[in-house]
């Protein structure tokens, strides 16, 4: 820590989740720090609406990092994140989803270890449970699984490999993060190891938002359903779940392409 701040009262940070998009999905207690911030420094995937809950005296700083895409460092986000809370001022990290779901948490809680400076977590709603609400499903079922996977599609090396044989049972249920540009290497590895070409997979771009929309395939039509739906914002691919009847019935923006 610099010498000339050994005086100064330093905040710990919050790392906030932001949810999955629906302000209305924030926590009580991830809208207080927003209101409290005097910086936010936000990802991309943070909706418009959430960040427009900040309050006046507060800084926004985007950190977005997008896969395959041009994006800051890790390194140079660590170092926002430090070169803020060491002025003083009361940081807020806002993450999308669930900070502690593929928000690469980690590497920035060891960034403040090592400055010397304390932090708190605030969860948030995760992508996967709005997706899965949406569909009018539940991630566990009686008899259907007893275990849900949180996966992504891809990670620092490339696409990323999972126990692709144990996901391929009948009855299987995972929620894809990161997975649109991985459709292909997805669908390929679980028919390789056996999987059923008809398992329902249901796409939920911008789940729980104003522009939420669905879309029904199948592990054989996945690829093609994907490029013909024209998919541009977040999605999660729910693996082993289709919409219900009900859901189809109540939303317009359901599509079924199967």
């Amino acid at each position: 820590m610099p010498r000339d701040l050994h005086m100064t009262t330093l905040q710990p940070v919050a790392f906030v989740g932001a949810g999955p998009g629906d302000p209305n999905l924030l926590t009580v207690k991830a809208l207080r720090a927003l209101k409290c911030a005097d910086v936010v420094i936000h990802d991309r995937l943070v909706s418009a609406e959430i960040l427009g809950l900040v309050g006046p005296q507060t800084r926004l700083r985007n950190a977005g990092k997008e896969g395959f895409g041009p994006s800051l460092s890790q390194d140079a986000i660590n170092q926002i994140i430090v070169d803020e809370a060491l002025t003083g001022a009361r940081v807020v990290r806002l993450k999308s989803g669930d900070p502690t779901v593929f928000g690469r948490l980690d590497e920035e809680l060891d960034a403040m270890a090592d400055a010397g400076l304390d932090f708190t977590i605030v969860p948030g709603l995760t992508s996967a449970s709005a997706a899965v609400a949406a569909l009018g499903q539940s991630l566990t079922k009686r008899g259907r699984n007893t275990a849900v996977r949180l996966i992504t599609g891809h990670d620092m090396q490339g696409y990323a490999d999972h126990d692709w044989r144990a996901l391929a049972r009948d009855g299987e249920v995972a929620a894809i993060y990161m997975a649109k540009k991985a459709a292909r290497f997805i669908q390929g590895r679980l028919l390789m190891h056996g999987a059923t070409p008809s398992t329902p997979i249901t796409i939920v771009e911008n789940a729980s938002r104003t522009d939420q929309r669905i879309v029904a395939a199948t592990l054989t039509t996945l690829p093609a359903v994907l490029t013909e739906a024209g998919i541009t914002g977040p999605a999660l691919l729910m693996y082993g779940l289709a919409p219900r009847d009900a859901a189809v019935t109540a939303l317009p923006h359901v599509q079924e392409m199967i």
